[in-house]
Parts: structure tokens; sequence; C-alpha cells
């Protein structure tokens, strides 16, 4: 029984905390962005944010790799192989991360011939 009332107790906490963590406006999930027309007039559009892991791909890979490196390390040699494995893992996703699809792209200006 008291492990039933716990339960419903932190079940009841947990929704009202959704409830109040819930953003209340719209403008909380856009922001204006400066656009340049080819006319050289600048309007402000809304556009809506980045996805969670838009904002946040290279914390998200390497985290992810640090874990996976962590959980494969630990099943085939317990603490230590756990911590050569995060090692291992952290090494490996910045890797890919940062040098083989890195997340800044070059855009090359293309000049009009008048």
């Amino acid at each position: 029984m008291k492990k039933f009332l716990v339960t419903l107790m932190m079940m009841f906490v947990f929704a009202g905390g959704v409830v109040l963590m819930s953003p209340t406006n719209v403008e909380a999930q856009t922001y204006v962005k400066r656009v340049r027309d080819r006319r050289g007039r600048i309007h402000y559009v809304r556009v809506r944010k980045p996805s969670f892991y838009r904002r946040h791909r290279n914390a998200s890979n390497v985290a992810i790799g640090t874990g996976g490196g962590a959980i494969l390390g630990a099943l085939i040699g317990g603490r230590k192989g756990a911590l050569i494995g995060a090692g291992a893992g952290a090494g490996g996703s910045a890797l890919y991360t940062y040098k083989i699809k890195p997340k800044k792209r070059r855009y090359y200006k293309v000049r009009r011939r008048n």
C-alpha cells in the first residue's frame, strides 16, 4: 500500500510539473529573422526555432557516442573497460562530429554579371 501511495503522489507531482513547465505563448518557439530582398529592402520574418537536435547537434552526438562506448566497454571489460570505452566512444564521436560531418556549411557568394 505504501508503494502505491508513493507512486500515486509522484504521478500527481509530475502531472502538475508538466502543466507548469509548458510554454504559455507561441513566442517562445519562434524568433524574428532579418531578411534582405533583391532590391535591398529589409523585411522581418517570423521563423520557427530550430529543433533541440539542430541546436545541440555536436554535444548530443558526442554524448551518445560516449554512452555507447561506456556500455560496450562495461560489457566487455567491467569498470576499467567502461572508462576505456567511454574515452574511445567520445573520441570516435568527436572525430565524426567535428571532422567527418562538420556542422557548419560553407556558402560561397555567387556574383551576378551585369
